[in-house]
């Protein structure tokens, strides 16, 4: 087995069942993501549009493609038709893009709501009162399908910080999940190097890529 299936596999023994492996492949060729594939694994998240296009048309057909990068509205376009997940959702102008885009299509497009907990600035995401308020409106994105929020933690070895940013997330999360539904149900927190903590605060979605893959 390889080291990409042996990887696969540890993760996914590791996770509670209620917790998903989001397999980061960005800049990955498409015989890793083959190689992921065969060992199981079936959702991938990508952090670029054109290379997600680019392997949604080249792989299997039941793969779960989950876009976590930062959506430009312009590019939502390209990924509507397919994309089962957007993690990152971080402005009006986005939210506003994907609903536009999936009334086209006439389907729902599944979104989760980037939260701004970390320290650093160059962090995206919304703050706790920009999301009660698109919760207060959410009947005006009627094809868009709210699942859950997403946040990063800051850059640190601090790992009090870290948990401290992820109970955020999650105790947003808790404000909002009454005010949309039962399908509100994800919380997609961690990557390699937090993903325990992330699990330990409530994360429903880790995201591991240099880990299972290998570094950039």
């Amino acid at each position: 087995m390889s080291h990409i299936q042996d990887q696969i596999k540890f993760y996914t023994n590791q996770f509670p069942s209620h917790v998903k492996l989001v397999a980061v492949s960005k800049t990955k060729p498409v015989q890793d993501l083959q190689e992921a594939y065969a060992a199981g694994q079936r959702i991938f998240g990508e952090n670029y549009v054109q290379e997600l296009v680019d392997k949604h048309t080249q792989l299997p057909t039941d793969i779960e493609w989950h876009f976590i990068g930062n959506l430009q509205s312009n590019k939502v376009k390209y990924i509507a038709p397919f994309v089962a997940l957007i993690h990152g959702v971080n402005s009006i102008s986005t939210l506003k893009e994907i609903d536009k885009q999936a009334k086209k299509l006439n389907k729902q497009i599944e979104i989760l709501l980037q939260l701004h907990v970390a320290t650093e600035e160059s962090k995206f995401g919304f703050s706790e009162e920009e999301v009660l308020e698109i919760a207060s409106q959410k009947e005006s994105y009627s094809n868009v399908n709210f699942r859950g929020v997403m946040g990063m933690a800051s850059f640190t070895e601090d790992q009090s910080l870290i948990r401290k940013e992820f109970q955020e997330v999650n105790r947003i999360f808790s404000l909002l999940k009454p005010l949309f539904g039962e399908n509100f149900n994800e919380i997609s927190m961690g990557m390699s190097g937090d993903w325990e903590i992330a699990v330990e605060e409530g994360s429903t979605l880790v995201r591991i890529g240099s880990a299972i893959f290998g570094s950039r």
